[in-house]
């Protein structure tokens, strides 16, 4: 018994180190794939590769610099009144082709809320779902329309539900002030939870090697 005990404590304090460690590689390699497909035609239209000496990896770490600081330089332009002259012409244009400005607008919302204090949503409250006793993460939008709010007979919020970690993604609900439970937190923070999926939020998770802590040593 004793040396079955010893085994399965080996075996989980093995698993233990490796799992975490084969997961980041996985996603590591998942993040990479996914980002060559902006970086290859960098590569490709710019031949890079005629810079580098024929050497692929060598290009693609070129071009992610050229990415990288390009974004920097149109965020220096955009802090700018000309940039955001500019921008906030581009963004009109943008608001005005139908579901273009749908996907657009909820993916600028949902990253301004992640970086700026003031944003489009008014605050962070909990709800009731997808069961009683069971809360969830909203962000009030605002106030329903009259119609809305005559039918259920008082006042009405619109509250956006985001998935996690894609806050892009979720549902809107109408609900009554009643249903809607004020909480102190920040928009951002709130978005920030969403995001990690509650991981980290309060500090970094204490990771542990003790296998007892997941077997029973009986």
């Amino acid at each position: 018994m004793r040396i079955t005990n010893a085994l399965k404590r080996s075996f989980v304090s093995g698993m233990i180190l490796v799992a975490p460690l084969v997961l980041t590689l996985y996603v590591l390699r998942v993040l990479v794939g996914w980002s060559l497909q902006f970086v290859d035609p960098v590569v490709r239209g710019t031949r890079l590769t005629q810079y580098t000496g024929d050497v692929e990896v060598a290009a693609q770490l070129l071009a992610v610099v050229l990415i990288v600081g390009s974004v920097v330089l149109l965020g220096f332009v955009a802090n700018r009144s000309v940039g955001r002259q500019l921008f906030g012409r581009v963004g009109r244009i943008v608001n005005v082709i139908p579901l273009f400005s749908t996907i657009y607008g909820g993916v600028r919302q949902v990253a301004d809320s992640l970086v700026e204090r003031n944003t489009a949503y008014e605050s962070v409250v909990l709800v009731e779902y997808p069961r009683e006793g069971v809360y969830s993460i909203g962000l009030v939008t605002g106030e329903s329309p009259n119609a809305v709010e005559s039918f259920a007979g008082g006042e009405v919020y619109n509250v956006f539900l985001p998935n996690s970690p894609n806050p892009t993604a979720g549902r809107l609900v109408l609900l009554p002030e009643s249903q809607v439970h004020e909480i102190d937190m920040s928009v951002r923070r709130g978005m920030r939870l969403v995001v990690t999926t509650g991981v980290g939020d309060d500090g970094p998770t204490p990771v542990t090697t003790d296998p007892n802590a997941f077997v029973d040593a009986d």
